[in-house]
Formats: C-alpha cells, sequence, structure tokens
C-alpha cells in the first residue's frame, strides 16, 4: 500500500517532535471516539511514553468534491488557512509554534485535508485554540489571495518538471471519464487562473464545518481532560447541515486504454494502473498482499519509510535483469475506486514494449499459478513490518487515527493486521485475476526527447 498521495505545503517545522510511542501497537491500545453535539467526531488515545502530543484535525474534503472549473480549490484552500484569522496572523502562528518547539502543517488528498500540530504536551492547548478558530474564522483577504494564486501555479509548474507527474495526470485522467479523482490534487492550470476569492471562500464554508470534520489526538494527555477542553474550544461552534454529498459511480470500463507522454531527457518511464476497489470492499487486502508479492511492502506511514522490494517479483524480473532502474506498485485506500498502479524507470537502451511484456508475463504467472504459501508469508511478513514503523511515533498513530475515521472508522487501521492475516494464496490469486486484466488496465508511456521518434 503505498502512501497517501497528497500536496503538501511549504514546511512549516521546527523542531521535530516524532518521539516514539509505546511499543503495543493501535489495534491494543485503549482508543476513546465520541461525538458533540454539532457533528464534530472526537478519536483521542492516550500514550505517556514521552511528553508530546499530536492534534490533528481533518476534514472530509479533497480534489474527490470538485469539477471543473473549481479543480484544486481544496488544495487552495489549505493554504489560506494558513493566512491568519482576526485572531492570529500568519507569522503568529507561526511564532508560537516555533517558540515551543513544535511543528504544524497541512496537506491535502483526494478524499481529505488535514491539519497537525505535534507540541510539547503542556503546549497542546495553543493547537487547540489554533484549530479551533480557523475553523470559523479564516478570513480569505483578496490581497493574499491573489498573491497564493502566484505560488500555487508556481508549484504546479514545479511539479510539471517531473515526467512523473505529468505520466501519472494523464494516466488518472484517461482512467476516470466521470469521477474526480480524474484530476490532480493540485488542478488545472486554468481553473489555477480563474478561480476567485468567492470560489474559495465557499467551498471553506461548505466544508469546513464541524459536522464534516474530525479531531484526532494521541500522546500524552488525559483522555477527560482533552474532551473538556475540545467541548469547550469547539463544541460552540455551529455546524453546516446541508453539506455537499459526493455520489458519483465510474462508468464500467470496457477496454484497455492507453496514453503517451512525450518531454525532454533520455529516460523512459512506463505506469500500468489497474481498476481498484475502496479500501472498505473485501478484495482491498487481497490486494495489498498481492502488491506486496509483485512489488514489495510500500511504505505505510505518512512520513516516509518503507523496504527493499528487491525480493519481489518484479522487482527480480526488471531490475535484476537491468530492464528498469526501479520499478514498484501501490494500492492506495480510497473512499471510492481508485486504481492499484504500477510504476517503473526503464533504464536507458532497454525497450519500453519489452518491459511492459515483462510486466504482463509476471502478472500472467500470478494469474495462473497460486503463490507458494513461503512467499506469501515473507511478503506479509514485510507488511506486517511497515505498519509496525507506521506507529512509532504519535504523529503517526494521531494521523492513522484520523485517516481511519475518514475512510470508514478507526478500526478500519486497528484490525488491519487481523485482516491482513486471513488473505489465503487464493485470494492473492482471485484478485489478480479479477483486477489485472487488459480490459481494466490504463498503460501509460512517458518517452525522453532522445527516445521519442
Amino acid at each position: 500500500m503505498q502512501g497517501m498521495p497528497s500536496s503538501l505545503p511549504r514546511s512549516r517545522a521546527s523542531s521535530v517532535l516524532h518521539q516514539p510511542a509505546p511499543k503495543s501497537t493501535l489495534a491494543s491500545a485503549a482508543i476513546h471516539k465520541t461525538r458533540l453535539a454539532n457533528g464534530l467526531t472526537l478519536i483521542l488515545k492516550e500514550a505517556h511514553v514521552a511528553p508530546v502530543t499530536s492534534f490533528c484535525v481533518w476534514y472530509r474534503v479533497g480534489s474527490r468534491n470538485e469539477h471543473l472549473g473549481i479543480t484544486g480549490v481544496s488544495h487552495w484552500v489549505e493554504h489560506m488557512m494558513f493566512k491568519g484569522t482576526p485572531r492570529f496572523t500568519e507569522s503568529e502562528m507561526d511564532r508560537m509554534i516555533s517558540r515551543v518547539g513544535g511543528e504544524h502543517n497541512a496537506f491535502t488528498s483526494f478524499d481529505f485535508t488535514t491539519y497537525y500540530e505535534t507540541l510539547p504536551s503542556n503546549q497542546i492547548d495553543l493547537a487547540i485554540e489554533l484549530e479551533a478558530d480557523r475553523m470559523s474564522n479564516s478570513l480569505f483577504k483578496p490581497s493574499e489571495v491573489t498573491s497564493e494564486r502566484t505560488v500555487i501555479i508556481n508549484e504546479r509548474e514545479g511539479g510539471e518538471n517531473s515526467p512523473g507527474f505529468r505520466l501519472f495526470e494523464e494516466v488518472q485522467a484517461a482512467a476516470f471519464r466521470v469521477h474526480p479523482y480524474g484530476h490532480e490534487v493540485i488542478g488545472h492550470l486554468s481553473d489555477l487562473k480563474s478561480m476567485t476569492r468567492d470560489d474559495l471562500y465557499g467551498h471553506y464554508q461548505r466544508y469546513y464545518t464541524p459536522n464534516n470534520a474530525i479531531i484526532s489526538v494521541a500522546g500524552d494527555f488525559k483522555i477527560a481532560e482533552m474532551l473538556r477542553k475540545l467541548k469547550q474550544k469547539f463544541g460552540a461552534i455551529k455546524p453546516n447541515k446541508s453539506v455537499p454529498q459526493i455520489k458519483v459511480e465510474e462508468p464500467v470500463q470496457r477496454g484497455e486504454r492507453r496514453v503517451t507522454v512525450k518531454g525532454e531527457g533520455t529516460t523512459n518511464y512506463l505506469a500500468l494502473a489497474f481498476r481498484a476497489p475502496n479500501a472498505t470492499h473485501a478484495d482491498y487486502m487481497p490486494l495489498v498482499a498481492l502488491d506486496s508479492v509483485l512489488c514489495g511492502a510500500s511504505g505505510l506511514s505518512f512520513f516516509g519509510g518503507g523496504t527493499s522490494n528487491r525480493s519481489s517479483r518484479l522487482s527480480k524480473a526488471l531490475v535484476d535483469t537491468g530492464l528498469c532502474a526501479d520499478f514498484g506498485g501501490g494500492v492506495t485506500p480510497s473512499l471510492d475506486p481508485f486504481l492499484y498502479t504500477l510504476t517503473g524507470t526503464v533504464m536507458h537502451g532497454q525497450d519500453i514494449r519489452v518491459v511492459e511484456e515483462k510486466v504482463w508475463e509476471e502478472i500472467a504467472r500470478i494469474q495462473q499459478t497460486p503463490v507458494q504459501q513461503s512467499e506469501l508469508d515473507k511478503a506479509l511478513k514485510q507488511t506486517r513490518a511497515q505498519v509496525a514503523f507506521s506507529t512509532e511515533t504519535v504523529t503517526n498513530q494521531a494521523f492513522w487515527l484520523g485517516f481511519s475515521e475518514v475512510i470508514q472508522d478507526y478500526t478500519w487501521f486497528t484490525t488491519f493486521l487481523n485482516r491482513l492475516k486471513k488473505v489465503t494464496a487464493k485470494d492473492v490469486q482471485r484478485v489478480a485475476a479479477k483486477y489485472l486484466t487488459h480490459d481494466t488496465v490504463t498503460v501509460g508511456s512517458y518517452l525522453g526527447t532522445d527516445e521519442a521518434s
């Protein structure tokens, strides 16, 4: 399972406070969940191993909640949320966090936008004050909207310097004809140029509301005291009872789709994106196991990490043979059906068509012959190690609790390992046959200028 697709703003970290959490996983820890009268969901987990607490606010809004004309609005709103309120200016926010040795940041993805602070536990009231204030009092000054437009356009243009960004943007667009998953989180350049302050502020008013939000907190605090503080600061914020709901169903794909992107450089890149179920579907965990066999266990941490995939099937077939410099995969957990992607960097002088043929050969092999139990056990062991790594810090624990609640319920992650244990070799073979087909794939090729002809 690859990391979250996200768009991160400029770094706002001062001294990093990713302190170790207890050795026990989230599954074995006491977690308190409740909902305030205004609809705000609270998920709290005590972890007294170090005097650090991480505080996250999640809004159920991302690029999934956009349409042509306002693509990129969720990410832009995220930027504007750092521009201040009548009570706190942008510089004051940064200075107060820095002064106590904490960090804060935010990011936007397909299904959510989240803000977090990791602070010394005796300073966590600062996070509560800042987040409660900007939930309903952010200013969106016209001058700030204008200046941030330039920042985001520059961010977009910077992304376009990456062959991977350009390739996957075209692959996504080809894979989705109807669903808003078809556009990148940062949005289309034309929309970034034309959106107005009213577009941004209206989006903020619709979605930044308690009944569309989740607060997840992990670290050194007492639950009863934290509940009291959260009720006091957030309980009086009025909800928006008419939050727009997205109910878009992508039509069934009935044949292979292909896109080719040409650009500077001599390196070619290959991407295969298969239609995949959402994170709560029964086939999701078998696909995680399949990905571990084909590509190795991917990083589960919001802050990076991961193990070597050199023992995986596609690495042996493509990297060890000199066809590719690297090859990986990922099945992103999502609210609606998304994609299972396989991506590789083709070695200079190698034929991209040969690389694709080898990928299909490995897919056919796993479809036709069940995975040996020893191979599956090794792949799942690597994935379990990644789960353990991803809960080593209170910041990651707070993140996974909140993210899982966005997807379904915080138990989506706390039961992750138990569900993974139940995956069998037959399950892996079955989902390989069901999802990795020519009729459900979008194949993307990036051809370096010197290679394209």
